[in-house]
C-alpha cells in the first residue's frame, strides 16, 4: 500500500462494483471481448481491459475498437452492444458471483461510523440491480445507494455519477468524499468530482503500474488496507 495522505475526514465513500467490491473474474470484460470478436475483431483481454475498464459499456466498445482498429460506424457499435447485453444476461444467470474479500465488513464498518457507502458503475441499472440481488445486497441495509450509467447524462471519466451520489445525501463538496475503484478511469472520475481521496485497488482490471498513471492518493491491494485510511 502506498499513500500520499494518511488522515482525512470522509463522510461519503463511492465504490466501483466489479473488480472493486464484487469478484467476478472479469466476467463482464470477457463477455465484452466475445461480443467484439463476433463482430470480426481480434483483441486480447488485456487490450479490452486497458481501454474499456470502468467505462459505460457502449462507450467501452467504442473506445476499444477505436484504439486498435480506428473509427467504427455507430450502428456497428450499437449492434455489438446489444449482443453484449444479451450475452451478459445469460452469463450472469449461471455465473458464480462473490463479494470481494472483506467487502461486506468494509461496508458495515464504514456505515457504523456514519460514513455513507454508495456503489457506482458503468453497468446499466438492470444489470447492476441483478448483481445486487444475486449477492443479497440491499439499499438501506448493505449500502446506502446505487448510481448507474443510466442515472446520469455523462459517464466516466465525467464526475456526474459521484456528483449525483453527493446530491442524494446533501454533500456540497468533494472534500469529504472518497472514490475507490480498480481502473484508471475510476481515479479520473473521482478527481473530476473533486474527491479528496481517490483510491485504486489492485483486485480488478488494472495493475498497480496502470493505476499509478492516474495519480491516486492511495493504491492498495485490498479493501482491508483501505479501511484505516478512511476511519482514522
Amino acid at each position: 500500500m502506498e499513500s500520499k495522505k494518511n488522515k482525512t475526514d470522509i463522510n461519503l465513500v463511492v465504490c466501483d462494483m466489479a473488480g472493486t467490491t464484487i469478484e467476478e473474474d472479469n466476467l463482464v470484460y470477457k463477455t465484452l471481448q466475445r461480443a467484439i470478436h463476433k463482430a470480426g475483431y481480434d483483441f486480447s483481454l488485456e487490450q479490452v481491459l486497458a481501454q474499456g475498464a470502468g467505462k459505460e459499456k457502449k462507450q467501452a466498445i467504442e473506445s476499444i475498437i477505436s484504439a486498435y482498429a480506428g473509427p467504427t460506424p455507430q450502428e456497428r457499435i450499437e449492434a455489438i452492444f446489444d449482443d453484449f447485453l444479451a450475452s451478459l444476461d445469460d452469463t450472469y444467470r449461471t455465473a458464480v458471483i462473490r463479494p470481494q474479500p472483506y467487502a461486506e465488513e468494509f461496508f458495515a464498518r464504514l456505515r457504523q461510523r456514519g460514513i455513507r457507502v454508495v456503489l457506482n458503475t458503468g453497468y446499466n441499472r438492470s444489470t447492476a440491480e441483478a448483481l445486487l440481488t444475486k449477492l443479497g445486497w440491499t439499499i438501506g441495509n448493505t449500502i446506502d445507494a446505487l448510481v448507474t450509467a443510466d442515472d446520469v447524462a455523462n459517464n466516466r471519466p465525467h464526475p456526474d455519477m459521484i456528483l449525483h451520489a453527493m446530491h442524494l445525501f446533501g454533500i456540497p463538496s468533494g472534500a469529504t468524499v472518497a472514490k475507490i475503484g480498480d481502473s484508471t478511469i475510476d481515479i479520473q472520475e473521482g478527481k473530476n468530482a473533486g474527491c479528496s481521496l481517490n483510491i485504486g485497488v489492485t483486485t480488478g482490471a488494472h495493475t498497480w503500474e496502470q493505476l499509478a498513471t492516474a495519480q491516486p492518493e492511495l493504491i492498495a491491494n485490498s479493501l482491508r488496507e483501505v479501511l484505516p485510511i478512511l476511519t482514522n
